[in-house]
């Protein structure tokens, strides 16, 4: 074999060898490191195991110190909010407003605040691996890495505060090529999974304030919930 045809195989194998696990993870971690705010359009779908789907979609915000809020405007407005203690969710045409403490909370869009820098994957997951997309084998299973040269985490979740971990099967986190976080699926026991997708990302933007408080308009009953866990379906 001639030195050009060696150089060649070996360059090759570089750019087909999977990733490495823990350069992606410190890649998606280190990502919005010095971020204060963020925002993002994001899309919502939620299969309950049964053939049933549903789709929503709407604006996230995050705000350091561990704060966020999630603004849904279609087909239903909804806001559920992290302020840094309680976690909210509110459906305007129920006229009511539920609240849980932020560590009884098993809703999987609450560790999301690791976008600013509150948490790290390694307190989410008991283990973490890269994992292989399907598109190469004419596949799409949900779930799977959607765009080429995009990363796949697969975590397997720690027991949260309500023991749920045996309800969590397994959480994705893809990020694309500039480790920006671009979809999580979340896998639940009997076949129930929760997609979401994000786009449009903006970093440091004048945030105001009062997006990451949450004040019950007048009328609006409010109900404290140990979890919040399913509240959205």
């Amino acid at each position: 074999m001639g030195l050009s045809s060696a150089l060649f195989l070996l360059l090759l194998a570089q750019s087909t060898a999977p990733p490495d696990t823990h350069a992606a993870v410190r890649a998606l971690e280190s990502r919005y490191q010095h971020a204060r705010t963020l925002k993002a359009a994001f899309f919502e779908r939620y299969s309950d195991g049964n053939g049933g789907v549903s789709a929503e979609s709407g604006t996230v915000y995050f705000s350091r110190p561990g704060r966020m809020r999630w603004d849904y405007e279609s087909p239903e407005q909804k806001v559920f909010l992290v302020d840094g203690k309680n976690v909210w969710f509110y459906i305007p045409a129920d006229r009511t407003a539920s609240r849980a403490k932020l560590n009884e909370s098993s809703d999987w869009r609450t560790p999301l605040a690791l976008l600013t820098g509150k948490a790290d994957l390694s307190h989410l997951c008991r283990s973490i691996e890269v994992t292989e997309s399907r598109e190469s084998k004419g596949q799409s299973p949900a779930g799977e890495s959607a765009s080429p040269g995009n990363i796949v985490l697969r975590c397997k979740p720690r027991a949260n505060a309500s023991g749920d971990s045996d309800l969590l099967r397994e959480v994705l986190f893809e990020s694309d090529p500039a480790g920006r976080l671009v979809r999580i699926v979340v896998r639940e026991a009997g076949n129930l999974e929760t997609e979401f997708r994000f786009g449009n990302w903006e970093e440091n933007l004048p945030i105001p304030e009062m997006t990451f408080h949450f004040a019950p308009p007048p009328g609006v009953a409010i109900v404290d919930e140990a979890t919040l866990a399913g509240a959205m379906h």
